[in-house]
């Protein structure tokens, strides 16, 4: 008997992996501006995906606030320009901040369970919009632009953005990848499929569940602060909208609930999408809404659970895999 934990299509995807990321690395040097901006933005549809894939496929915690972390990213990226620092320190020190905001958050949040904490959070997002309004550096709905960037060339500036967000979604990534490989990705995972066995067993379930939550928390507030520097302008009520979450959903659902794969094939799956038929107007929304239905109905797992069942193909295992089990003569005689 061998325990693995990679096998011969991780091995490969391990150099395409590689080959992929020095080539983004390279792009720019001949790439359009527009190539270099679509990308950026399907860098943080990326983290936004494998972030709610974080808590809800991985940890069993369904959220539709997630909104209240991307939104509260981007307003305190404002908020530390503002005090004259780089606004591409600011992204990280505001992700950062936000993580830490999560800790107390998760404290009474992860006190509720299913639908409770669907609600409470998307409750606690719709607190967060209010009190930024309040703000009066953000002028309420009007809103105000990160006017920071202006001291960036326009050509630097979106290089900037675009190594930004690659870097950040490359680190989340990995982060992710390792810390469910750990003992506490093991555990929440043991957690999401039955806490009382879990505990049981000796795992702290608050203590695992808190550090997902602030994980989940930090990457979706960075994917927030990301989004306002290649956007530039930030309204309240655009960045605390639901429908982040919405996306987020849609992503994770399509692609693959709970596979690591499944969050990464999701999120390019609606920048597709997005990018060939959004300038349909409500028919582009109308169509999200079909897609996740029929994936719901029909592809329970979805798109890379369907091919991962199938094929026996799995690119990023975050499990152990047993081989060379061998049945006991008393199985071979029944």
């Amino acid at each position: 008997m061998k325990i693995k934990r990679s096998n011969a299509y991780s091995k490969v995807t391990l150099y395409v992996v590689a080959a992929v990321f020095i080539a983004l690395i390279l792009l720019p040097s001949f790439a359009s501006n527009n190539v270099m901006e679509r990308l950026t933005v399907l860098f943080i549809y990326i983290i936004m995906a494998a972030m709610w894939n974080t808590l809800a496929g991985f940890g069993g915690l369904i959220s539709i606030g997630q909104q209240l972390f991307f939104g509260l990213g981007a307003y305190a990226t404002i908020r530390i320009t503002n005090m004259a620092i780089s606004p591409f320190v600011a992204l990280l020190i505001a992700a950062c901040l936000v993580g830490l905001l999560s800790w107390p958050i998760s404290t009474f949040m992860l006190r509720l369970k299913a639908g409770e904490f669907a609600i409470g959070m998307w409750v606690l997002a719709s607190i967060g919009h209010l009190l930024v309004n309040l703000d009066p550096l953000i002028q309420g709905e009007t809103g105000i632009s990160l006017i920071a960037l202006n001291q960036y060339a326009i050509e630097s500036r979106r290089l900037l953005i675009y190594f930004a967000a690659l870097v950040s979604m490359s680190g989340l990534l990995l982060g992710l990848f390792y810390l469910l490989r750990s003992k506490a990705g093991i555990a929440m995972q043991a957690i999401r499929d039955n806490e009382e066995a879990a505990d049981s067993i000796g795992v702290d379930a608050e203590k695992v569940k808190k550090w997902f939550f602030i994980f989940a928390a930090f990457g979706t507030a960075l994917a927030g602060a990301l989004w306002l520097a290649q956007a530039s302008s930030f309204q309240p009520k655009t960045y605390f909208s639901v429908q982040w979450t919405a996306y987020m959903i849609f992503m994770v659902l399509v692609g693959g609930l709970g596979r690591f794969e499944g969050a990464i094939l999701g999120a390019l799956l609606f920048f597709v999408v997005e990018t060939w038929f959004a300038a349909t107007g409500v028919w582009y929304l109308v169509g999200l809404g079909a897609v996740a239905m029929l994936c719901s109905l029909f592809f329970p797992k979805g798109i890379w659970g369907v091919i991962e069942t199938r094929l026996s193909i799995t690119l990023i295992p975050v499990g152990y895999q047993v081989t060379g089990l061998k049945p006991d003569s008393h199985s071979k005689n029944k």
